[in-house]
């Protein structure tokens, strides 16, 4: 990645592009891949992302998030559709809001086709605090088999989360008031903790109960929306056996190839978040 860097930085200004193109000057911020000599660097940098994501620590998972949003950055068109890994993640570093923005941002951005994907002036990624609680209706249309099965393990996470806030009342009896208020604060997720009026249904030990009954739907909602996208990824995800190593050749909607690149993106987030795949296991069965 460094040498095709350093071609790029290095490159005479006839050579197919007016000069450097990490110049910002030269207006090719956000138009590489279109820049046909850019190309062997973008693939270069997309297999030291591969080879990171290999490495099961925070350390790597953050700078492979950090190469796929400069690469979004240095291409909005994202012609090799990294935008597919993104969301989880957001999700293995905690960052919960920031994977349900980012889904969020790609579902309304381009509803009306009127986007302008090359003009570099116009609004980018910049949904913030949308609201992760929203009925899921919304983004049931989603074309990104990824982008809805990482927004169904938000929804997981927020679940999970409002159950073990509720699970921490059974000790109620054995601890003061103000410590079990303390330990159901602890228990809420960034997500939940960055709403109001939920936070303080928390510190006041309201039940959780209409908030699980609600996430529950929610989910359903979006197993069957990922089982109408791909039928193969739910079993997968229970038993992902090969697929987690497989090189499909090629990829098309709907079929085990898309579910085996979606499973080896999205696997880690779930393996990652106790009692998740539990969630679609009971779903399942």
């Amino acid at each position: 990645m460094s040498r095709e860097e350093t071609k790029l930085r290095n490159a005479p200004e006839d050579f197919g592009f007016a000069g450097n193109p990490f110049d910002p000057q030269n207006d090719s911020i956000g138009h590489f891949w279109g820049i046909h000599e850019t190309r062997d660097y973008m693939r270069a940098r997309y297999g030291v992302v591969e080879d990171l994501m290999k490495i099961r620590t925070r350390e790597a998972v953050r700078a492979t998030l950090d190469h796929l949003l400069d690469m979004l950055r240095l291409c909005r068109g994202d012609n090799m559709g990294v935008r597919s890994l993104v969301p989880a993640l957001y999700i293995r570093l905690g960052r919960d809001q920031d994977a349900y923005d980012f889904v969020r941002w790609y579902k309304k951005v381009d509803e009306d086709g009127n986007y302008d994907w090359g003009d570099m002036d116009v609004p980018f990624l910049d949904t913030h605090d949308a609201d992760v609680f929203e009925p899921v209706q919304e983004c049931l249309s989603t074309y990104n088999l990824n982008h809805t099965v990482a927004l169904t393990l938000i929804k997981i996470r927020l679940l999970l989360s409002f159950r073990t806030i509720d699970d921490a009342a059974a000790v109620g009896s054995f601890v003061p008031p103000e410590i079990l208020d303390g330990i159901r604060e602890q228990l809420a997720s960034p997500a939940i903790a960055g709403n109001e009026l939920i936070m303080h249904e928390v510190k006041t030990g309201k039940s959780m109960a209409p908030h699980i009954s609600k996430l529950k739907g929610q989910v359903d909602e979006l197993y069957d929306a990922v089982h109408k996208q791909n039928k193969y990824f739910w079993p997968a995800l229970l038993s992902p056996g090969s697929n987690l190593t497989a090189r499909p050749p090629y990829t098309s909607f709907g079929d085990p190839t898309e579910m085996q690149l979606a499973l080896q993106y999205n696997y880690a987030s779930w393996a990652e978040t106790h009692g998740a795949i539990d969630v679609i296991r009971a779903r399942v069965v």
